[in-house]
């Protein structure tokens, strides 16, 4: 190689570095910027014009499926769904199970056979295993959904009359974005998931996104099924703090993981050195933070959610347009503000009351 080309390569080279230095630093700073967004009360966009719910609702019933009642964050919002029919005037049942899809059918064949008007699939209850059953539901002119399942971008799955989406790729985004802030670039994570429930690829994907744009951080996937919650994520959680030092993040992507995430960290005495990022807004979570055991929380207002399924479902029994996107808005949850969802938290506080009077009045109550 001649003198010039040795230089134009070293030129090349100092350029490529510098470059990748300053993308290095930007990350932080980019990071930040996304997440101020997410750091203000929140106010109401309705996803429809206004209706006369409890006209129309009056000889309705809906079936909820949850992916399992055992999980806090499903078993919240099924509660607020149940009080919110009651309001409206329609019947409200929910399917009791324990994340197991023979009894997610088991659900789905009950709910035809006594003739609901409609079968929501809530949060992980997975449509993709359940074909047969929601094209005999179908058949049944019973209208199925599949609420809080998919990201924005996700194709409606299994042949579900309608899917009401959650922008969980931004979730995932932020949950990578607060670590890539904390750090100044440098994330070590650990990153739980549950494959089986079809948001995860969402949230995953938004994850993924931001931790491109760092070139510094590393992360490591662990999936645990649903059911396994209990036995498995704590001793992963153990395995992982032991024998990486340089762990700095646990991710767990569905924030009812956490309280089996939180006690590995107290018996490797890790607390100090691993901080907790999570997605959700369950109660108990935020108690979390507000005590100190977990430092973020992409919180959404489980009530809201509540209000904003039971909307989509209701418009589509009611013959109005289908429901892209219920407006249900993700507030971030952190020391600094964790008190405002009470003490202890609630499923309805810290996200401003907004949506009580908005939802009152686009259904005419």
């Amino acid at each position: 190689m001649s003198g010039n080309a040795i230089r134009l390569a070293g030129a090349a080279l100092a350029v490529g570095l510098a470059m990748g230095s300053a993308h290095a630093e930007d990350a932080p700073a980019k990071a930040a910027a996304d997440i101020a967004k997410y750091t203000s009360i929140p106010g109401f966009t309705a996803a429809g014009e206004p209706f006369d719910a409890k006209a129309c609702m009056a000889d309705k019933s809906i079936l909820s499926i949850p992916g399992s009642s055992s999980v806090p964050f499903l078993a919240t919002i099924n509660a607020s769904m149940a009080r919110i029919a009651k309001d409206v005037g329609f019947k409200f049942q929910i399917w009791e199970n324990q994340g197991q899809p023979t009894q997610w059918v088991q659900g789905i064949e009950y709910g035809v056979a006594n003739k609901f008007n409609l079968i929501d699939l809530l949060a992980g209850a997975d449509p993709r295993s359940l074909v047969p059953q929601i094209k005999a539901a179908r058949d049944a002119s019973v209208t199925v959904t599949a609420s809080h399942v998919t990201g924005f971008e996700q194709d409606v799955p299994g042949g579900v009359s309608a899917a009401i989406p959650i922008d969980y790729k931004q979730a995932g985004k932020l949950l990578a974005e607060w670590t890539i802030s904390k750090t100044g670039g440098k994330t070590n994570a650990l990153v739980l998931v549950t494959n089986e429930v079809l948001s995860t690829d969402s949230m995953v994907a938004g994850l993924k996104e931001a931790f491109a744009d760092c070139p510094d951080c590393t992360y490591k996937i662990v999936n645990v099924s649903i059911p396994d919650w209990a036995s498995k994520i704590q001793p992963n959680v153990q395995s992982a703090v032991i024998a990486d030092p340089g762990l700095n993040y646990v991710i767990p992507i569905y924030d009812s993981m956490s309280q089996f995430v939180v006690p590995a960290l107290t018996i490797t005495g890790a607390t100090d050195r691993v901080k907790v990022a999570t997605f959700n807004g369950t109660p108990f979570v935020l108690d979390m933070i507000r005590n100190g055991q977990v430092e973020m929380d992409v919180g959404e207002n489980l009530d809201w959610i509540a209000y904003g399924l039971l909307d989509a479902q209701m418009r589509l029994l009611c013959g109005l347009p289908a429901v892209k996107d219920p407006k249900i808005p993700l507030l971030i949850f952190d020391a600094s503000n964790a008190a405002t969802a009470g003490t202890p938290a609630e499923s309805s506080k810290g996200y401003g009351d907004a949506y009580l009077a908005g939802y009152k009045a686009l259904w005419k109550l």
